[in-house]
């Protein structure tokens, strides 16, 4: 019971990682526009900017995870 629990919380293709990443993608641009409503000015914009590179960063992990299971079989 308890494996196919966890088969419901793999990422088993690209698909399924593209989709995501582009739920993290909507999640941290959400995040960043609360960051530039509670700190206007420039310290608003950099929390911006930083919210899409932590997704870019999870992403490239993501793929690359899913890359090497496939060179593993």
């Amino acid at each position: 019971m308890l494996t196919r629990l966890k088969n419901l919380f793999t990422i088993k293709s690209k698909f399924e990682a593209y989709l995501v990443i582009y739920g993290l993608g909507v999640g941290a641009v959400e995040r960043g526009f609360h960051y530039m409503a509670q700190y206007p000015g420039i310290g608003g914009k950099l929390l911006f900017a930083v919210c899409p590179i932590a997704v870019f960063m999870a992403g490239t992990r993501i793929l690359d995870s899913i890359d090497a299971e496939r060179r593993e079989r």
